[in-house]
């Protein structure tokens, strides 16, 4: 897969991100706070796969070159008045904040169990586990899909490179900055 196919692939997954996520919006307007300036979800230790920080190294290099990363704490993009500083691009892990979440682990005993969470300013409304699942955002196939994105991106980059579906290098945003102050 070329540089350019990795780009296209990943744009259309945030394209669908961006369509599924404005659906739950709408459907949970009446308990979302979300707005600009509101950056209670922009943390630091964010990561993304190395396809990611592509797009966003290529849409922001005389930020990452000149600018000054936000004081540890915060998310490095976070701006002054508390908005984000490459908000077009931002990762996918910012595309779904504040929306009702749920994703499937492995407990203690090898129980698949479901979890669901919210942002607390967002927490005001139906119970989560009384919603239907289809009413909030699964986490798991979208990070997989973005693994085998970046899997299939590294193997044309490096034709021996061995599969690394469950050990993809994350970078840290705060890493992506010439100056990471």
């Amino acid at each position: 897969m070329t540089r350019q196919h990795a780009v296209a692939a990943l744009l259309a997954i945030h394209a669908r991100v961006d369509a599924r996520a404005a659906e739950l919006a709408r459907e949970h307007t009446a308990r979302l706070r979300c707005a600009r300036g509101c950056h209670a979800c922009c943390v630091d230790d964010l990561t993304v796969l190395r396809v990611e920080a592509e797009r966003i190294r290529a849409a922001h290099a005389m930020l990452l070159r000149e600018g000054t990363p936000h004081a540890p704490g915060a998310c490095a993009f976070l701006g002054s008045e508390g908005e984000c500083r490459i908000y077009p691009d931002r990762p996918y892990v910012c595309r779904t904040q504040g929306l009702p979440l749920r994703w499937l682990s492995e407990d203690d005993s090898g129980e698949i169990r479901e979890q669901r969470d919210i942002c607390a300013l967002n927490a005001e409304g139906p119970a989560l586990d009384a919603l239907a699942d289809e009413a909030c955002w699964l986490i798991g196939p979208v990070e997989l899909e973005l693994t085998r994105l970046q899997d299939e991106s590294d193997a044309q980059a490096n034709a021996s490179a061995p599969s690394r579906y469950a050990n993809a290098e994350r970078i840290p945003l705060r890493a992506l900055f010439a100056r990471s102050g």
